[in-house]
């Protein structure tokens, strides 16, 4: 891949592109560079929607002239995302630059020279396999500190084999120690506007470094064979605070994130069988579609096998990675969740509305219910109900929430109402992100 690095950065990115990789670097990296014109609501305005909707192509050739070796697709309005692989760690900062820099002069459309600013948010990864849905979250949420004028750390998956090590290292013990956190995140079902059911996400509370991320102890776990320990510690606990919300009350199902490293393990799938068989339990599992693909033939047969224990199997982050009919029509699943990306952008795109309407008109002929995720407006909520969405998921119900704030909202029938500001539900908690 060609790329035109400011002076300062020859140096580096011509080592990365040297036979033998710098010491105690890994290559290569598996790089997701977002572009967003930052200025878009106003150009539209100007533009008119016809004119607005060539903008995002328009940006896109530009970045494919910049880098004519990535898969370069828009993604929404006046936003473009950019796929690629490179020898360089700094190569998603070389090639922002250089598409800031091919833009310097505007874009053109109809003929006009159109004068843009532009917002980035990359991000990258030397694991292997890695995480397709993982980057492009990790991306996201870079783009939506860039939106807030913040600027963010490269993940952990591009740490050095030490730092990672010793991350590992912290990780074994804290799962011994039961330091890992569960926050819950309701489903409201739209037509009965009833909570029925909450995803489990895990959250590192590190005596020291604070609360570390998901994406950030994520792929060490996978990468050094924790992950099958910690989703078991996640299961036994998730049973527990289900039996907690039962006393409570509430009487709902709960999701629980599964790899695909662990979901075409199977001494982890006859382990996690144990588990359930001893309790009376309510659970779901959720899967990417990406951890399905990995190995199509474990992953259906493994499926089937929570299903036969009264597991309710969930397709999560649906459109967001490598979607297939042949292999979907084949899942024991019951529920299927819409990526986020499309649901952002349901009220400000033309086609995201007609890729979640069949996606739903889909889920149903397979007689599965479906689940919205990011649903953060009372306007794509609407939109949603409309055209039959089953349940809605984000920040406009709920953040995710510890599970004594869980119970206390489901005690307000709070869901009832959602608010109007997406940001309004549980204020007082921490911004955080859905991983694995």
């Amino acid at each position: 891949m060609t790329l035109v690095p400011r002076p300062d950065d020859v140096e580096s990115t011509v080592a990365g592109r040297s036979g033998d990789s710098p010491a105690g670097s890994c290559r290569p990296y598996r790089c997701h560079l977002l572009v967003e014109v930052a200025n878009f609501v106003e150009l539209r305005r100007r533009l008119g929607c016809a004119g607005a909707d060539r903008i995002a192509d328009a940006l896109a050739h530009i970045a494919r002239d910049v880098m004519p070796s990535a898969t370069v697709t828009v993604v929404g309005a006046g936003q473009v995302g950019c796929s690629f692989d490179d020898r360089a760690p700094d190569a998603i900062g070389i090639c922002s630059a250089a598409i800031d820099r091919a833009c310097v002069r505007g874009l053109s459309i109809d003929g006009e020279s159109v004068a843009i600013s532009l917002s980035f948010g990359g991000a990258a990864t030397c694991a292997s396999p890695f995480d397709e849905v993982a980057l492009v979250e990790e991306a996201e949420a870079a783009l939506a500190a860039a939106r807030a004028g913040r600027v963010i750390p490269h993940p952990a998956a591009i740490r050095s084999g030490i730092e990672a090590s010793e991350l590992a290292r912290e990780l074994d013990a804290a799962i011994e120690r039961d330091e890992l956190v569960l926050h819950y995140q309701p489903k409201v079902h739209v037509r009965r506007q009833e909570i029925t059911s909450a995803e489990a996400l895990i959250r590192w509370q590190h005596p020291t470094r604070g609360l570390v991320m998901p994406n950030d102890f994520i792929p060490v776990a996978e990468q050094y064979q924790l992950i099958d320990r910690m989703t078991l510690w996640a299961i036994r606990k998730t049973m527990a605070d289900q039996r907690h919300l039962s006393s409570k009350g509430h009487e709902l199902r709960l999701f629980i994130n599964i790899s695909g490293q662990s979901l075409a393990d199977a001494a982890f799938v006859r382990e996690a069988c144990s588990l359930i068989a001893d309790a009376d339990a309510c659970l779901g599992f959720e899967v990417t579609e990406t951890s399905v693909i990995r190995d199509p033939a474990s992953a259906i047969a493994n499926l089937q096998t929570f299903a036969d224990f009264g597991i309710t199997i969930a397709i999560d982050d649906y459109g967001a990675g490598l979607s297939s009919l042949a292999y979907l029509k084949q899942l024991p699943a019951r529920e299927l969740k819409i990526d986020k990306l499309f649901v952002t952008q349901l009220t400000s795109s033309h086609r995201d509305p007609l890729i979640v309407r069949s996606t739903i008109d889909l889920a149903h002929a397979l007689e599965m219910e479906v689940v919205a995720e990011g649903v953060e407006t009372n306007a794509a909520l609407a939109l949603l109900t409309v055209m039959g969405c089953d349940m809605v998921q984000g920040y406009l119900i709920s953040r995710p929430v510890v599970l004594d704030a869980l119970v206390q909202y489901l005690d307000d029938g709070r869901h009832r109402l959602p608010a109007s500001d997406p940001l309004a539900s549980f204020g007082t908690f921490g911004t955080t992100r859905k991983t694995a």
